[in-house]
């Protein structure tokens, strides 16, 4: 197979990574991104009747549709999802413990704050 080379003990975005790149070397693949996009809507879609349904099983499932054709769709515009995501939990990180400093000072505790307070610690964040 196509796919032997591929390891099992890769994490599963690496994997997936892996395997769309192999598939993609046979010929398996779209002719271009927004082919690529629609069938990230196409997956979407399909999650949220699994999440309307309240079926937990088929939102597992779709779910990981959704992130396998994000991944696909990475590929296609010479993103690396691991590198994207890891950029993403740093600026998350960031914001969040501005946001834990800034509750400090006020002498606040997050748990006590409504979202709406903390959202404005966020934006600050944001722009800093």
């Amino acid at each position: 197979s196509v796919l032997e080379g591929v390891p099992n003990s890769l994490p599963s975005l690496v994997k997936a990574n892996r395997i769309q790149d192999k598939v993609a070397g046979v010929g398996f693949d779209w002719e271009e991104p927004a082919q690529v996009f629609e069938k990230v809507k196409e997956e979407l879609a399909e999650l949220q009747t699994e999440v309307s349904l309240a079926n937990e099983d088929g939102m597992e499932a779709e779910f990981g549709d959704v992130l396998f054709s994000m991944v696909n769709y990475a590929r296609f515009l010479g993103v690396n999802p691991e590198n994207a995501l890891e950029r993403t939990n740093k600026k998350f990180i960031k914001r969040f413990q501005y946001l834990e400093i800034m509750a400090k000072e006020q002498k606040k505790h997050l748990k006590d704050m409504t979202l709406a307070e903390m959202d404005v610690f966020w934006e600050q964040a944001k722009k800093i």
